[in-house]
């Protein structure tokens, strides 16, 4: 594809992955008000949140999978048409049940658009220019991450905007929380359609309907034991020791199935290069930072230092500028250099300052200093972030595109959800027992306390002078503690990227020896790359029109 048909289909997958991203981050402030309206409990709580993260996850390999079967273009189409679907329930929902199951069916479309873009990207860009493309993919992530929780509690205290509208959404503003993405949504799919043209193979193609259903089905399991183990039951109760060996259990014949496939989910061959193994594992480690770093800061400036949601959003601007620029600013040098490792290893070394700086953070530090060390963070996390996934790219056949990149995008996910549920749960045991030391050593707090209900999370700025000052230094403590149960992810992900071999970036879409399967099949030498379909045969020296084409390829 010409640069200029880059750009306009570029500027449908921005779009879908903005719409992704926003569904994720826009509900986040608004969730207490959105279930106590619709009468939910704790439990219901913990499963809105839970419910679009499981089948995200679980469903991010099976989309990367089928991407290397079918059109690229119509599964992004597809996805947003699920998340179009799940966004519209959800709006109209009437029950907490009914708001579960709407998110599940946006986790499906959000698992789709989130590895698709990726994919799509690899297909139509060489992965020398292809660090630059995805500083715009950083972008997109930053602009969502910072106007979804603004967007979200604005939303929410709207109040006008609900009691003006009619029949039972009035007062209901919270609503448009799910609304919003609406709009972007039909746009790119719209988009996509004029703009979006790639090469579709032909071929036989053989699903594996085992594999999908048992890496869903482990992947469910253990999602569930990690978000509900300390609070729906015990860690070590019959109950939570039955569903990890279960879904272990799971996982170890979804390996075993997929030795025994013709197109397995997850081809194992790719773990046999060093290149990918690694820089998988490192995306495992950095999903814990980077779950870590916009989840329990967001909780740190509301629990901790007394700031409404939306201020608490506006704070996140130094996090999500640090990751904007370092992916644009590590995405252009890569273009222009074609080094890639340097980065990486940058990137780790300052995600390592940024996780030991924010561990110790605490109630009364200045802000400032605090939006520092976020910033340090950001940095770190902007520079491993999409250039690990290049690096996955790079060695992948393009036939195994898909399967690669969202095999990053999957671990990523999952590493950031365990650990984020692991974090969460050290973050409870700390705050609990910050706050009983409290009371045990001040008859004065120890009193207070038995008109709080201990198990819920309290508003600081309704507590007293008295009980305002423990819970904020408990929150305080506990989330520095959190990062500093991060420092040894951090580390584990630097020792992974220096052990990574760096491979030239290649200047084709496809590998040398794809070029010559394809050379050997057409009885020609292929393109420069440029001869798209948005490209004049008859203006390009030397490109070929249609009549060309490879048998088995058609442009979708």
């Amino acid at each position: 594809m010409s640069h200029r048909a880059v750009l306009l289909a570029l500027s449908g997958l921005l779009m879908a992955m903005f719409v992704a991203m926003l569904s994720s981050t826009v509900v986040s402030t608004a969730l207490p008000r959105i279930v106590a309206d619709l009468g939910g409990s704790e439990a219901g709580y913990t499963w809105v949140v839970t419910a679009s993260l499981l089948t995200m996850t679980a469903t991010t390999p099976i989309w990367g999978k089928f991407a290397d079967l079918f059109s690229k273009k119509a599964l992004t189409q597809l996805a947003l048409l699920i998340y179009l679907a799940g966004s519209i329930v959800a709006g109209l929902a009437d029950g907490i049940g009914v708001l579960i199951v709407a998110r599940l069916i946006q986790g499906i479309g959000m698992g789709g658009l989130s590895a698709l873009v990726q994919i799509v990207i690899a297909s139509m860009i060489t992965a020398r220019d292809r660090g630059k493309y995805f500083g715009y993919l950083g972008a997109v992530f930053a602009v969502a991450t910072v106007s979804g929780p603004l967007l979200g509690g604005l939303l929410v205290d709207a109040t006008a905007l609900g009691d003006a509208l009619p029949g039972y959404m009035s007062g209901d503003a919270w609503r448009w929380c799910f609304y919003v993405g609406v709009p972007f949504a039909v746009i790119a799919f719209a988009v996509l359609q004029k703009t979006l043209h790639l090469p579709t193979v032909k071929r036989d193609v053989s699903i594996d309907y085992v594999g999908a259903t048992l890496i869903t089905a482990g992947v469910s399991v253990l999602l569930v034991w990690v978000s509900l183990g300390g609070s729906q039951f015990e860690w070590g109760s019959a109950l939570s020791i039955g569903m990890l060996v279960g879904g272990l259990a799971l996982l170890a014949l979804f390996v075993w199935a997929e030795t025994r496939v013709r197109e397995p989910i997850i081809p194992l061959h790719l773990f046999k290069d060093r290149t990918t193994s690694l820089a998988v594992f490192a995306s495992v480690m950095v999903g814990v930072a980077m779950f870590a770093g916009t989840v329990f800061l967001v909780q740190y400036f509301q629990l901790s230092r007394g700031m409404s949601p939306t201020k608490a959003g506006l704070m996140t601007l130094f996090l999500v500028g640090g990751v904007l620029v370092s992916s644009v600013v590590s995405g252009r040098l890569i273009a222009a250099k074609g080094k890639w490792k340097r980065f990486l290893i940058f990137g780790s070394v300052v995600l390592m300052a940024g996780t030991i700086l924010l561990s110790t953070i605490n109630s009364t530090m200045p802000v400032v200093v605090v939006g520092i060390y976020m910033t340090v963070l950001g940095i770190g996390v902007g520079c491993l972030n999409q250039n690990l996934v290049l690096a996955v790219q790079n060695n992948a056949a393009q036939k195994d595109i898909g399967s690669a990149s969202s095999l990053a995008s999957f671990m990523r996910t999952m590493g950031g959800a365990i650990g984020v549920s692991a974090l969460g749960t050290a973050l409870g045991h700390k705050v609990a027992a910050s706050i009983s030391g409290a009371a045990h050593s001040d008859p004065e707090v120890g009193k207070a306390m038995m008109s709080v209900d201990t198990h819920q999370i309290p508003d600081v700025t309704t507590l007293g002078d008295v009980l305002r000052p423990v819970y904020e230094h408990a929150y305080g403590s506990g989330v520095a503690q959190v990062f500093l149960f991060s420092v040894p992810f951090a580390i584990l992900a630097f020792v992974a990227v220096l052990f990574i071999k760096e491979v030239p970036l290649r200047e084709t879409i496809e590998r040398e020896d794809e070029l010559a399967d394809l050379e050997a099949e057409s009885g020609d030498a292929p393109g420069d790359g440029d001869d798209g379909p948005d490209a004049d045969p008859a203006a390009t020296p030397g490109a070929s029109g249609p009549a060309d084409t490879p048998s088995g390829v058609k442009v979708s």
